[in-house]
């Protein structure tokens, strides 16, 4: 049976702590599915569909990766992609007693499904979409925390 782990969040926009966890996490999964999920009590910056083809460049390469758009509940979504585990990124303490409360939840909807968390780096605690989403806003270069794929666009467009 394959190890699929899904890797939710909002990626809005992908940043390089993002894509650092989805590097160190390969070695522990099958396949990771980085799941752009919608939220309707959040206002997106970037387009579902932007985010997603943004992963694809970035793990054009990395055949384990693949990259989905979904709304609901990410259990939900789980069972229809088949992932027995969640991904989950965590920067400071803060992060971890968040993400363990939805964690909790999820474990409560469905014990077959297990939530696995990796720290990022040291050099990318600092990276967080909202702080880029507000230096893209104000004219700042947000290069040096987005991937590539992600800089570039965003210089074209």
């Amino acid at each position: 049976m394959q190890k699929i782990c899904l890797f939710p969040g909002t990626f809005d926009p992908i940043t390089l702590g993002h894509v650092d966890v989805i590097k160190r996490a390969l070695p522990l999964f099958d396949k990771i599915i980085v799941a752009v999920g919608k939220n309707a009590g959040k206002a997106p910056m970037y387009s579902p569909e932007q985010r997603q083809s943004w992963i694809e460049e970035i793990f054009r390469e990395e055949e384990k990766v693949s990259a989905a758009v979904y709304e609901g509940l990410t259990v939900n979504f789980c069972r229809e992609v088949g992932a027995k585990y969640i991904l989950r990124g965590i920067r400071y303490v803060s992060d971890f007693e968040y993400e363990k409360t939805i964690a909790d939840a999820n474990r409560t909807l469905d014990p077959e499904i297990e939530t696995f968390f990796l720290t990022c780096e040291p050099k990318y605690t600092s990276i967080a979409s909202t702080i880029v989403r507000d230096i893209i806003r104000n004219g700042g270069d947000a290069s040096l925390f987005l991937p590539e794929a992600v800089s570039t666009s965003l210089k074209t467009s």
